[in-house]
């Protein structure tokens, strides 16, 4: 069975960075693309970064380009979002996610309809 934790979330100042990490067991196969995902209060989840595995391209989001970057660590089953400049905007639980196998991952901003394992997500509180 496929787990992703994510860790690392807390409440930080506007200017502040953070690290995001996420933790993947229970593969069989290897993810074609993992993901970060927020959502604000009050609003609905969106993508943040995704990263294509063999390879290692990322895309971003228009409002994080610049200021986030998505990497992994293999060695480690381990998926990080380092966030920098932070704005109160980024406040967010944050999850990351993995497509399911054979998913030729869309070549963008991840598109949620498809990720079919999530974390349980990690809360960032950005204050002004």
């Amino acid at each position: 069975q496929v787990q992703l934790v994510e860790s690392g979330g807390t409440s930080v100042e506007a200017g502040g960075s953070l690290t995001l990490s996420c933790a993947v067991s229970g593969y069989t196969y290897t993810s074609n693309c993992m993901a970060w995902f927020r959502q604000p209060p009050g609003q609905e989840r969106e993508g943040v970064a995704v990263i294509l595995t063999k390879g290692g391209t990322t895309y971003y989001a228009d409002a994080v380009k610049g200021r986030f970057t998505i990497s992994q660590d293999n060695a480690k089953n381990t998926l990080y979002l380092e966030m920098n400049s932070l704005k109160p905007e980024d406040t967010a639980i944050y999850y990351c996610a993995a497509v399911p196998p054979l998913t030729y991952c869309f070549r963008g901003s991840p598109r949620e309809y498809q990720y079919k394992y999530w974390g349980q997500g990690t809360q960032v509180t950005v204050s002004s």
